[in-house]
């Protein structure tokens, strides 16, 4: 009995590459890259609609990258090997990561009741939402790999999206899209200063 139902397990090293994937792994996968390509659909809708040209070039740059990281999963889970270019580096080409805290009064936002109405503000709040939903879908499916290939493409590519989101919100702070209010300085400290360093754990 033991023996027949060991019949019906392999390992990795029994399957093809472009096999060698969980049940977990390609849902995921599939929910992952479904989500990349819907981003890419919305950029390229959103595009239109943008006035600042640093936001039209950020989103061309975050739209090639993207595109790269698509090419390269789609490799990778169809031959479950080492896609053609490696996970790339994404790097912002702002020169200042100051962030500015505060809040200061604003009218308040009511949804656009026509197309016209959709500016940067908007363009940049759906862009955040996209760059945070891939960077989830792709910890998921990070997580459910099997394929190590797969799993590496996946997890190489999260801090990019991380870096991308983070270039986005630089942007939305400084143009007052994204206010950052802070507590005071004493329930600042409090926070801060309510967990402390394991003493004499050298390994």
């Amino acid at each position: 009995m033991h023996t027949q139902q060991n019949q019906n397990l392999q390992g990795s090293s029994q399957i093809p590459d472009q096999f060698s994937h969980g049940g977990h792994e390609l849902m995921d996968a599939h929910e992952a890259i479904g989500g990349l390509v819907g981003g890419m659909e919305q950029y390229m809708l959103y595009e239109q609609h943008v006035q600042d040209p640093e936001l039209k070039t950020m989103m061309t740059k975050h739209k090639a990258y993207i595109t790269q990281v698509y090419n390269s999963l789609v490799q990778a889970l169809k031959t479950g090997q080492e896609p053609t270019i490696k996970t790339q580096t994404y790097n912002f080409s702002q020169t200042s990561n100051n962030t500015i805290y505060g809040m200061q009064p604003t009218q308040p936002k009511t949804p656009a009741q026509s197309v016209n109405e959709i500016n940067d503000q908007c363009v940049s709040g759906f862009m955040m939402g996209i760059l945070k939903s891939n960077a989830s879908a792709f910890t998921l499916a990070a997580l459910e790999a099997t394929n190590p290939v797969v799993r590496r493409v996946f997890a190489d590519s999260i801090p990019n999206i991380i870096e991308m989101a983070y270039e986005l919100f630089l942007y939305q702070n400084r143009n007052q899209y994204y206010q950052v209010p802070q507590l005071k300085q004493e329930d600042m400290q409090i926070y801060m200063n309510s967990f402390g360093v394991v003493q004499g754990q050298t390994h």
